[in-house]
């Protein structure tokens, strides 16, 4: 909503927005790839639709790679671990010996099967050899509320979830899942630091068209989206709901979600995820 106003001011048209929930954004996609391409319908979609759900799920009905003209990155929701205090670890190094030591003790909350929070947790604990019991919830209130009460013990959730959380004590914070600190939590170290070089987990947004919309249209509201995410007043309404903004160009974008589709696609397969 915060991108939709804005891009009626930069464009000088109504721009409405009409949520479409279902399947963690699978169907938004499909209506988009089915629209018209005349530029009239756009989504700004997460990650999880886009790059997760069609290497478990086969009733998309859409091809991420083909069915869209990408516009544009709009920004990163970097993901955070955290634990319930009663955990006796501070670092990521500590987490793994613990899990390792106590190997049946530890389980970690999902906002539901095959959403960002699930698969990126399932290849950090690929990565360190961790063996902690998935939950899934239905949505990260819930999944919170658990971890709070010490009913699952782990998380790697967003900052806009946690934060509160982490900022009145009830959860512990021991690292985040960007390349770069956080100017949310500029003294915790990444994963990357604490071992794990090259290791991200962010929810990311982008924003495509159908992919034949004409390309002179999506290059007009590729401009107004850069335009509008690189202003200081957008990326500050971004930051107060922790996400950290991601200006690009179309290209750029093309080839950022073409990585991401084959990385996610070799995380599922590497792990012991399955559609439920």
């Amino acid at each position: 909503r915060i991108v939709a106003e804005a891009l009626k001011d930069e464009l000088g048209e109504t721009v409405i927005v009409e949520n479409k929930p279902g399947q963690g954004g699978s169907i938004a996609l499909g209506q988009v790839a089915r629209a018209a391409p005349d530029g009239s319908t756009l989504l700004i979609s997460a990650m999880a639709a886009l790059v997760i759900a069609p290497h478990l799920y086969k009733n998309v009905t859409y091809d991420t790679l083909k069915s869209f003209a990408p516009v544009g990155r709009v920004g990163d929701l970097p993901l955070v671990l955290v634990v319930n205090p009663s955990v006796p670890v501070k670092t990521l190094p500590e987490l793994v010996a613990y899990a390792k030591a106590n190997p049946d003790k530890l389980s970690h909350s999902s906002s539901g099967n095959s959403t960002v929070s699930h698969v990126a947790m399932e290849e950090l604990k690929h990565a360190t050899g961790m063996k902690i019991l998935h939950v899934p919830y239905q949505g990260s209130a819930a999944a919170m509320n658990d971890l709070i009460a010490g009913n699952v013990q782990v998380a790697l959730d967003t900052v806009a979830v946690t934060r509160p959380h982490i900022e009145a004590g009830r959860l512990r914070l021991i690292a985040v899942g960007s390349l770069e600190r956080l100017p949310f939590f500029p003294d915790t170290p990444t994963i990357a630091e604490q071992g794990l070089a090259g290791f991200e987990a962010n929810a990311w947004l982008g924003m495509l068209l159908p992919a034949s919309t004409p390309r002179e249209t999506v290059e007009r509201l590729a401009v107004a989206l850069n335009k509008i995410v690189r202003t200081q007043a957008i990326q500050q309404k971004f930051m107060a709901v922790g996400t950290l903004p991601r200006p690009s160009t179309t290209a750029e974008f093309d080839t950022f979600l073409r990585a991401e589709y084959a990385r996610w696609g070799k995380t599922i397969a590497a792990s012991s995820i399955k559609a439920e």
